[in-house]
């Protein structure tokens, strides 16, 4: 179930990411969901995919918010 709008990830995510942050991981999870079209565990992959794509450009602050890598 690809993500057409940030509006659409789960709430975990919204609650915790900046919008910047949210644009990387809907776009990651949407690849993902994508490649792994014919994979089993086809949406765990795509969540984590889209994790490892934040964390290159983010990471997660001392308040459980992420912030952009300096």
């Amino acid at each position: 179930m690809p993500y057409p709008s940030n509006i659409e990830l789960p709430p975990s995510v919204r609650r915790h990411l900046p919008p910047s942050a949210q644009d990387i991981y809907r776009h990651a999870f949407n690849d993902a969901w994508n490649t792994y079209a014919d994979h089993q565990r086809r949406e765990e992959i795509a969540h984590r995919v889209a994790w490892t794509a934040v964390k290159r450009k983010f990471h997660k602050g001392h308040d459980d918010y992420w912030e952009l890598n300096r």
